[in-house]
């Protein structure tokens, strides 16, 4: 097998995987918009967490409001960055938690990417009320926790070296 055919496999492998996590995350917000839109909050943990409806038609923290164009543009522009950077990261065990990371990024831009597209607003519903964090949705902890942990590899994990041979591969 030539080395563009090896690479083949793990393309589909990871299509597959952010087709699945997309569907996730379409599924709670879909159950969100069903059982907690136009209904008060609902308690898991009183007074630290709940779920509660939230139209976001901005980004975190209520940043750009009503941006709908930049934000789809923002999903095409991760979404070619994600597919060249997979592309160069090789194909070996040592880098299979930044093709991971790969993975989530784009199931994150998508999931939001769609909700824009659909509704014209993200859906969150996620309430941390102790610490009074915004509210949120399954696309963002896969965009959060995966920008994080790329952040600490890059950082922490992965040798000079080892990002000469992405960038070079």
């Amino acid at each position: 097998m030539t080395t563009s055919n090896h690479r083949i496999p793990h393309y589909i492998a990871a299509l597959f995987f952010a087709l699945i996590l997309l569907l996730f995350d379409q599924f709670t917000k879909h159950m969100a918009i069903l059982h907690l839109k136009d209904r008060p909050a609902y308690s898991i943990i009183d007074h630290v967490f709940q779920l509660e409806y939230l139209e976001n038609h901005g980004a975190a923290f209520g940043m750009l409001q009503n941006q709908q164009l930049f934000f789809l543009l923002s999903s095409i522009v991760i979404t070619v960055a994600i597919i060249w950077f997979y592309h160069r990261v090789p194909m070996e065990k040592h880098f299979l938690a930044l093709r991971i990371c790969s993975v989530f990024i784009l199931a994150g831009a998508w999931g939001n990417g769609i909700d824009r597209l659909r509704h014209g607003y993200v859906v969150d519903f996620f309430y941390f009320i102790w610490i009074d964090f915004p509210v949120f949705n399954v696309a963002d902890i896969y965009l959060t926790v995966s920008v994080a942990a790329l952040i600490l590899l890059l950082l922490v994990y992965y040798k000079e070296e080892d990002l000469e041979r992405i960038l070079h591969n």
